[in-house]
């Protein structure tokens, strides 16, 4: 069962539990027989997104389970469950949602998200802010959700999402093309982990990540590959993959994956020539000051960025070689042509027409939106927790649509659809709180 069966499967039980009448509560959940009477009632006072209500919960008396000689004249009683509450918890379903979207979608830390959570649903705090002639609600009446409550289920969130790791795209297309980057995190005590993740460069589906002690290890990068396999990627099917060229990786690609190509990350390329870069710009310029420096360098650094971008950003082999050739001729190009040429193969194999689709950048972009919402692990104290972060964001960013965008000069690859929509497998309704069963 993959991440969209998950989700459809979870929202039919409770489309079942809705519609069930009280001829279908007669029923006895361990038995199945309706040899039962009401046993009275008892109530619970949840919360709600509009306030805290009181709920009148039937029980019910199983004649037969308590006559069993397993119960030794124990009596047996069931109660009547609604999809709106989650059994045990002083917080409805729509509270639990709200919460971890909040956190995740809203991009906020747990305590801002509950700050919030706690302000509408007690009409207090920062509620007194918007509404100016609101009065503060009394000691009683007033919301107690705290931090480390979010902090529990967003974990409970994740441990749903390790049990969808196997089988969790399996069905799902993949165009053999790939991006990976790891994105180091600070846990409690100091302890330094890095989170790595694999992404299709032409759906934008992101497969479940891991989390390693160092990308220098092949053995770390073979997890993750090993993971996505797990989840359903087909190894067999690799192509291509970018990175932005890290030892491990590329001891694996060429140890295992001997059939792979690996194209490496152009915008780590011109962050190696900075310094190269700077430093012939400073010659040029040493003996000048004030506007006629700046001038000076600005000319420089024009005129050496346009030969550069020839190379990098050729159409073709031939094409390339031909800038690199004007970049060496020119007086102060002889260092940067030097080092453009030691990556010059790795970084035109996206021209192939075996490797067409993938991307000229690693997946570098993924990571701004996971710092906004789940930090660089401080908000994690462990391992297990930081991955389990790492896995609910992957499973919300591929159900969530990308924005609509319509603009002059830029075009966006998929306004308006999700990575899942995009790898031909459409969610339709369902959400990724559904596919954590929140």
């Amino acid at each position: 069962m993959n991440i969209i069966d998950r989700a459809k499967a979870f929202v039919h039980s409770l489309e079942t539990l809705a519609k069930r009448t009280i001829w279908d509560w007669r029923e006895c959940p361990a038995c199945g027989q309706t040899d039962t009477m009401r046993y009275g009632t008892y109530t619970v006072h949840p919360w709600f997104l509009d306030g805290q209500r009181l709920i009148v919960v039937q029980r019910h008396k199983c004649n037969v389970c308590s006559g069993s000689p397993a119960r030794r004249g124990k009596t047996f009683t069931y109660s009547e469950q609604s999809p709106l509450l989650v059994r045990g918890s002083w917080y409805a379903r729509e509270v639990h949602r709200f919460s971890i979207d909040l956190w995740q979608h809203g991009r906020s830390s747990i305590r801002r998200s509950v700050e919030f959570v706690r302000s509408l649903l007690g009409r207090q705090e920062r509620w007194l802010l918007w509404r100016l002639f609101e009065s503060e609600p009394n000691e009683s009446e007033k919301c107690r959700l705290s931090a480390s409550t979010l902090g529990r289920w967003i974990d409970g969130a994740g441990a749903e999402a390790e049990e969808t790791v196997a089988g969790q795209l399996e069905g799902i297309a993949s165009s053999g093309q790939v991006g990976v980057d790891g994105l180091w995190a600070k846990l409690k005590g100091k302890a330094k982990r890095v989170v790595l993740v694999l992404v299709d460069s032409v759906t934008g589906l992101i497969y479940p990540p891991v989390v390693v002690a160092g990308e220098e290890d092949p053995d770390a990068w073979a997890k993750l590959f090993e993971r996505a396999q797990q989840a359903g990627f087909s190894i067999e099917g690799l192509r291509g993959v970018t990175s932005d060229g890290a030892t491990g990786l590329l001891g694996l690609v060429n140890k295992a994956f001997y059939w792979v190509n690996h194209q490496r990350c152009v915008f780590h390329i011109w962050r190696g020539l900075g310094g190269e870069l700077a430093k012939k710009v400073a010659e040029e310029t040493r003996g000048l000051i004030g506007e006629a420096a700046v001038k000076v360098r600005r000319a420089i650094r024009r005129e050496l960025v346009a030969l550069v971008r020839g190379v990098i950003d050729a159409k073709s082999e031939a094409e390339a070689e031909l800038a690199l050739s004007k970049l060496r001729a020119h007086r102060l190009g002889e260092g940067l042509a030097t080092l453009v040429e030691e990556h010059l193969d790795a970084m035109l194999v996206h021209l192939s027409h075996y490797n067409r689709g993938l991307a000229r950048v690693g997946p570098e972009w993924l990571w701004r939106d996971y710092r906004l919402r789940v930090s660089r692990g401080r908000n994690h104290g462990s391992d297990v927790r930081l991955e389990r972060a790492a896995l609910v964001w992957a499973i919300y960013a591929n159900f969530t649509p990308a924005q609509w965008r319509s603009e002059r000069k830029r075009k966006y690859k998929r306004p308006g659809k999700s990575s899942l929509e995009m790898a031909g497998a459409p969610p339709g309704r369902v959400s990724y709180l559904d596919a954590l069963r929140v």
